[in-house]
């Protein structure tokens, strides 16, 4: 009930046309509210933009020994893998190269470190070992049979992954027949498992005085480019 005035509240009439006005009006404004304005889309679709991933990069995976590390290089930057990479820069090719050379490796060292580096991705992989079992006598049948094992989990853990080998001489200190037994590892493994070859890493650079460091074994930068360039022709075809 209303006070004891007796005066009743007057309420505007509105028409049935004004009525539908209104609702119109009402209902546009509930539209705008519940749509994002042309800047809001445009800001929603540049985070979505921002949101995607980089593309992911294929991956190259050099596996050696001290050759493959740049063992007393100035900069690391200066070993046949690096060079590589400045290679496939140059061309704008979306390959990154990942160097696992150490220091000292030997073929049975690596079957057993090379687990671990197949956790990540790997497209290409690049072996260069043996060297150190040439230099250490270790028979050739068991560096045959340790480089095989690296290969095979290669395949196992990457199976559309390429393959590429590269060979090794031993200095004639060691005997022809030693010499003989251990040059023929390389393009029997080659041959076996289909893999792309470079016969002689230190082809132009082994003996060449300028091209290695003090202890003679060791390539200096410049012969590291040119290992770069023989290792390139052949790699070059499996990008």
């Amino acid at each position: 009930m209303y006070p004891d005035t007796h005066i009743k509240p007057h309420f505007p009439v509105v028409s049935p046309i004004l009525r539908h006005v209104y609702m119109l009006i009402v209902t546009f404004c509930m539209i705008s509210c519940n749509n994002p304005s042309e800047k809001t889309q445009t800001s929603s679709k540049q985070a979505a933009e921002q949101a995607v991933p980089d593309i992911v990069h294929r991956n190259i995976l050099f596996f050696g020994n001290s050759l493959t590390a740049g063992y007393g290089l100035d900069d690391p930057s200066e070993a046949f893998p690096a060079l590589i990479q400045e290679k496939i820069d140059s061309l704008g090719l979306d390959y990154r190269v990942i160097n696992a050379g150490l220091s000292g490796e030997t073929s049975a060292a690596g079957a057993e470190r090379i687990d671990w580096l197949l956790k990540q991705r790997v497209d290409i992989f690049v072996l260069e070992l043996g060297a150190n079992d040439g230099l250490r006598g270790i028979s050739p049948d068991e560096t045959y049979k340790n480089l095989q094992v690296i290969i095979d989990k290669v395949k196992t853990a990457w199976p559309d992954c390429r393959l590429l080998l590269t060979g090794m001489l031993v200095p004639p200190s060691m005997g022809s027949e030693y010499a003989t037994r251990f040059r023929d590892i390389f393009p029997a493994l080659a041959k076996a498992n289909e893999m792309a070859f470079v016969p002689f890493l230190l082809q132009d650079v082994a003996g060449i005085a300028d091209l290695n460091q003090g202890d003679g074994i060791h390539p200096t930068a410049e012969g590291q480019q040119i290992m770069a360039t023989h290792v390139w022709k052949v790699l070059k075809e499996l990008l």
